[in-house]
C-alpha cells in the first residue's frame, strides 16, 4: 500500500503477515495491561495463543501493520460482529497504535486500510465498540464518518471500575 504522510514520518500500512504475529502480541498485550481498550484481566497471550488469534484474520486478509521507518507500530483487524449468520455482512473493527507512537498518523491509516478492504470485500457496515472516555478513538472514528448508534452503561468492568461501551457504525455500501 502507499505510504500516507503523519504529521512529521510516513507512515506504511500493508497486510499483515504470520512475520507480525509477535509483534501484533506485544501490542495487544500491552492494551490489556495498560489500556481499557481491551476489555479482559486475563492472562497474556503467550506467543501461541497470539498466532492463534490472529490466524482467521490473516485468512479472511483482514489485518494490517503498520510501518513507520522500518518498525511496526500499530495494527488493525476487523473480524464478525457476532456469530450468527444473520450478522454475517457486519463486522467489528479494532485498531491499537504501539504506545509513545500517538500522533503519527497511524490509527488514521490503519483505519483508511481497514474501511478500504472492508468495502472492497462486499461487508455493509463496520462496528467500532469503544470504551466511552476514549475520546481520541470516538474523535478517529467520527473522522471517517462512523455515527454514535448508541452507549451501553456500565456494560463491563476494567482496573476495579465499571466502564460504558460507545457503540458506532459506518455503512460500507
Amino acid at each position: 500500500m502507499n505510504p500516507i504522510y503523519g504529521s512529521t514520518r510516513p507512515v506504511t500500512v500493508r497486510p499483515a503477515g504470520p512475520e507480525d504475529s509477535e509483534v501484533i502480541r506485544e501490542i495487544r498485550n500491552h492494551a490489556v495491561e495498560h489500556s481499557t481498550a481491551l476489555w479482559t484481566t486475563r492472562t497474556l497471550r503467550s506467543p501461541e495463543e497470539g498466532a492463534a488469534w490472529l490466524a482467521p484474520h490473516l485468512e479472511r486478509g483482514s489485518a494490517f501493520v503498520a510501518v513507520v521507518e522500518g518498525e511496526v507500530t500499530g495494527f488493525a483487524v476487523y473480524g464478525p460482529w457476532k456469530d450468527f449468520d444473520g450478522f454475517r455482512d457486519t463486522m467489528e473493527n479494532s485498531v491499537y497504535v504501539r504506545e509513545g507512537r500517538f500522533g503519527l498518523g497511524i490509527g488514521s491509516a490503519l483505519l483508511d486500510a481497514l474501511v478500504t478492504s472492508a468495502r472492497d470485500s462486499g461487508h455493509h457496515s463496520l462496528i467500532a465498540g469503544i470504551e466511552a472516555e476514549n475520546a481520541a478513538s470516538i474523535r478517529l472514528h467520527e473522522r471517517f464518518g462512523f455515527r454514535h448508534v448508541g452507549t451501553v452503561p456500565e456494560a463491563g468492568t476494567k482496573f476495579g471500575r465499571w466502564l460504558d461501551l460507545t457503540l458506532m457504525q459506518l455503512r460500507l455500501n
